[in-house]
């Protein structure tokens, strides 16, 4: 039985759907929206136990018709992904229910377990918690699928590229040059694909610093095959737009002394960092928006956009 008046934001057929997913004896009991994604909407259900306790559950919906289009591939990823980090390292959720095309629900939905701990976006602790995301994505990155996985998907071109506003034109022109061949060779591993820290929880006391652990990687839609720099230099990108671009630079060295491993030649591993942060230029305020709301008041976006045209001209002095 589910509480209707609780669960009344979940659209009917959904919560129907849901409910056939649900152990005996329970019912939904309440329901509230999760902030911070760009593509979907997210809800937390709280399930009803039959001994009387509660237990949450995440329901995942594309409800934006920009991308409803590409919903169907990116469930079918994610549950994928989520079926295949089952008994690993990686701490992710597990796949209750999948429905990709929207045969059962509303918008296409995907049905997952909760996880513990929260986002943390802010300056505090941060060189902890860099090494932690170098520590857990060398941890993704080993994960070894058994079956082949579809290769990464990267839409950025010199000619798509956004130049900020009062950027330095050369040192752009420099960039774009830089992407305008072709991708460098590389040893393919399981990739995130967006892996940054809106896409990871932290112990919610992570204020004591000491013990701090992550406690959760979400967000596998575009998992995908390819290479580790790829993963690293758009967790850069995000960090240097967070919090300055000197973490960007950061986090490669951090992934190395977690043991990971990049490309080998300076002008390979160039490539992935301008791709990336190259590719950002794009969208920078779609992904400006939900850092306002999760706290971050100041990374307007223009603020962000100046950090953008800094990271890049660091990667470019940085290699002349």
């Amino acid at each position: 039985m589910t509480n209707h008046v609780e669960a009344a934001a979940v659209r009917p057929r959904t919560l129907a759907w849901v409910g056939r997913h649900l152990k005996v004896g329970e019912r939904i009991v309440r329901t509230g929206a999760l902030h911070g994604g760009i593509t979907a909407e997210i809800r937390r259900l709280t399930v009803g136990t039959r001994n009387g306790g509660t237990r949450d559950l995440i329901l995942r919906s594309f409800v934006d018709s920009r991308y409803l289009g590409q919903a169907a591939d990116w469930l079918s990823r994610e549950a994928d992904a989520l079926i295949l980090l089952t008994g690993t390292d990686v701490p992710a959720p597990g796949l209750v229910a999948a429905d990709p095309t929207a045969a059962h629900c509303e918008y296409p939905s995907l049905l997952m377990t909760h996880l513990t701990g929260r986002t943390v976006l802010d300056d505090d602790g941060l060189k902890t918690r860099v090494s932690l995301l170098a520590r857990q994505l060398v941890t993704i990155h080993a994960v070894r699928p058994v079956e082949p996985i579809r290769e990464y998907v990267a839409l950025t071109t010199a000619d798509t590229v956004v130049v900020p506003k009062g950027a330095d034109a050369a040192v752009w022109a420099a960039a774009i040059d830089v992407i305008r061949k072709p991708p460098p060779p590389y040893e393919g591993r399981f990739l995130h694909r967006d892996f940054q820290p809106g896409n990871v929880l932290f112990d919610e006391r992570l204020s004591q610093s000491v013990g701090a652990r992550i406690t959760g990687v979400v967000d596998w839609a575009a998992a995908s095959w390819g290479p580790a720099d790829l993963d690293v230099a758009h967790c850069s990108t995000n960090l240097a737009l967070l919090h300055g671009p000197a973490w960007g630079l950061r986090f490669a060295e951090a992934y190395e002394e977690a043991g990971g491993v990049l490309a080998s030649a300076a002008s390979e591993r160039l490539w992935w960092q301008v791709r990336d942060a190259l590719a950002c230029s794009e969208e920078v305020r779609q992904v400006a928006q939900p850092w306002r709301k999760a706290g971050r008041a100041e990374l307007t976006t223009r603020v962000v956009e100046e950090r953008l045209d800094a990271y890049v001209t660091a990667l470019i002095d940085a290699a002349s």
